[in-house]
């Protein structure tokens, strides 16, 4: 992961030290898409190839992709596209592809305990030396398949699914988790990549509930020590009774 220390003042009550903090980086892409300009991406320079493959599956583009290539800033994706390009606003004030939500079909079903253990995977060494980055992870037959860093949370799920697309893991038998909130626009991709399952650590919003209801989502938020909220399809977590969206535990947010 790139770092950079940058001198800086801190103060806290009535101490004030110089140090030297430890930042994360950003830079701005340029996305192709079959050789024609598609969107600029800020995002963490790493897992490039991923976050390009994974940017068009997620945002319903194409279901795979035939190669990625990266020179400089361009990341360059070809893949066989389907229907047609229109953008809207996210709520992160960034822009994504319109449309509905393709509808995840998959069978596969966890245990509480799974929700607990994902949720302890999503943090990095990089996020406790800045505390400025997003983190994503998946899992893949009850194993981490890879954990991905960005400054934006979009991106760390472009980058998770771009590496199972490249990849051929099944996303329909894979599980998501997210440091970041849940709206709408972060719901849309991951079941447009065909995941079925999302834990986060943080909140969701109206429309990313009810995006997820429709687009047959298991929704799982506040996955915070020993709880956490199901919201949408609680059927994929077992022991849980069907049609009951709450604390696994029952305790208050």
């Amino acid at each position: 992961m790139e770092l950079r220390e940058y001198p800086a003042i801190q103060v806290s009550g009535d101490k004030i030290t110089e140090l030297k903090d430890t930042i994360c980086t950003e830079r701005v892409f340029r996305l192709c898409l079959n050789d024609q300009f598609l969107t600029e991406l800020v995002a963490s320079p790493e897992q490039l190839q991923e976050l390009g493959a994974g940017f068009v599956v997620c945002e319903g583009l194409a279901q795979t992709v035939d190669a990625v290539h990266v020179s400089g800033n361009e990341i360059r994706v070809h893949a066989e596209v389907d229907g047609e390009i229109q953008w809207e606003l996210r709520s992160c004030a960034g822009v994504g592809l319109r449309g509905e939500p393709r509808r995840v079909k998959s069978s596969i079903t966890i245990e509480p305990q799974d929700v607990f253990r994902i949720r302890r995977a999503i943090v990095s060494e990089a996020w406790k030396k800045t505390g400025g980055l997003h983190c994503s992870v998946l899992f893949s037959n009850n194993r981490l398949a890879v954990r991905s860093n960005d400054v934006g949370r979009h991106n760390t799920i472009d980058k998770v699914v771009g590496f199972a697309v490249l990849n051929n893991i099944d996303l329909s038998a894979c599980v998501v988790g997210c440091s970041g909130r849940q709206p709408a626009g972060m719901v849309s991709k991951i079941a447009n990549a065909g995941i079925p399952i999302i834990v986060s650590k943080a909140a969701s919003t109206d429309k990313g509930i009810l995006t997820a209801e429709k687009a047959g989502v298991t929704l799982i938020c506040f996955a915070r020590g020993e709880r956490f909220t199901i919201y949408t399809h609680p059927h994929r977590v077992r022991g849980i009774a069907t049609g009951v969206a709450q604390s696994a535990t029952g305790s208050p947010r």
